[in-house]
């Protein structure tokens, strides 16, 4: 998969701007908030058509515009593509080769992306939330069908929630609405487990080889899946739909009293363990910063797995947050395999003379010049 073009219109700090981006390695070089992780951000949200950054669409829209356009041309195993999208106060418009997608989800999937970012060891040390949302992030790319799952079960989530709250407190008689509401959350938050399930196995299997080359065999990478109740492992459908709804039924008095649904997709967690100790807790900052780089060229790894041609690689200024060696395994991994854009305030802390056919881009209040 490969970039050869963006153009962006009213987007954040730029107004107009097109970019020939076709060389295996793209750097935008200069100071801090000139408009450099705005570049990548845009390339990410072609590809999820939301913000890493920001959940206010609007936030995207430059100062007195009315909406933003991207454009991107790119280059599949399959042919060209070209992918628009426009996204105004009133919601979003997404095309492929000219033809407008009634879904967004058909939209996700035609451009895959992996991001690393200094926020991103937050997925390391961050909260649960953070977490959920990297592993609807990456999924939704590699599996549109989930996206779908995922926003059915978030509508029935918000509806089950207000009826809770507006139920009284200590009701104990039959309910015939909340068990309507049960079987509609159960059976959409069983699809996201399964997926997230084996997800997470093939995530495990690409992160622990990564990890044992990086740290010269010396850590054991282990990702573990953990879900709000105890589900038997890759268990059937069905059997994990009656474990649900059990679960739900032993907890149905302590939500009336909360007023919030307490099982479900929505309370999962990510945990990473190195050599059998919890790395959140007692890893060191070292190792909290190997594991995020792990899972992130594992998800190069495994979107080529499952779509089959690499995705590409968005750098937002990780590079001199890495130590010599980190960076060598970094270079070495997307070298000649993945397309990278890289943002950075020096090329001093580029290896430059690791890379080939680089192209150096300079960024300067919205402003983008060069290519060397």
């Amino acid at each position: 998969m490969f970039l050869n073009r963006l153009v962006l219109s009213h987007y954040r700090n730029y107004d107009q701007i097109e970019l020939t981006t076709d060389s295996n390695v793209n750097i935008f070089v200069g100071p801090n908030a000139q408009g450099k992780t705005n570049l990548l951000e845009s390339i990410y949200v072609m590809a999820m058509t939301k913000s890493h950054r920001t959940h206010q669409d609007k936030e995207l829209i430059g100062w007195n515009g009315e909406q933003t356009q991207l454009h991107a041309e790119i280059q599949k195993r399959y042919g060209s593509c070209k992918l628009d999208l426009s996204i105004s106060t009133k919601g979003k418009k997404a095309k492929i080769n000219g033809l407008e997608q009634k879904k967004l989800s058909n939209f996700i999937g035609a451009l895959n992306v992996v991001m690393f970012a200094p926020e991103d060891l937050e997925i390391v040390k961050g909260t649960p939330g953070v977490r959920r949302r990297f592993l609807d992030m990456e999924i939704g790319q590699v599996q549109p069908s989930y996206l779908h799952d995922l926003s059915q079960y978030q509508k029935i989530l918000v509806q089950r929630n207000n009826y809770l709250k507006q139920s009284f407190p200590g009701k104990a008689t039959p309910d015939a609405m909340l068990d309507i509401w049960n079987e509609q959350l159960a059976q959409y938050g069983v699809k996201i487990m399964k997926k997230r399930q084996s997800f997470i196995k093939k995530l495990q299997q690409w992160a622990e080889t990564i990890h044992r080359g990086i740290t010269n065999d010396s850590e054991e990478l282990l990702i573990r899946y953990s879900p709000s109740f105890d589900m038997t492992p890759f268990e059937d459908e069905s059997v994990l739909l009656n474990q649900f709804m059990i679960k739900l039924s032993l907890v149905r008095d302590q939500e009336f009293r909360r007023g919030v649904t307490l099982v479900g997709p929505h309370r999962d967690d990510l945990l990473f363990y190195i050599n059998d100790k919890e790395v959140q807790t007692y890893g060191s900052q070292g190792q909290q910063r190997t594991t995020a780089l792990s899972l992130k060229l594992a998800e190069i790894e495994l979107i080529h797995e499952e779509v089959g041609e690499y995705p590409l690689l968005l750098l937002d200024d990780v590079l001199s947050e890495l130590d010599e060696y980190r960076q060598t395994q970094l270079i070495r991994t997307f070298q000649q395999k993945v397309q990278t854009f890289i943002t950075t305030t020096g090329l001093e802390s580029v290896h430059l003379d690791q890379l080939d056919h680089a192209s150096v881009f300079h960024v300067l209040k919205g402003n983008v010049s060069g290519r060397s």
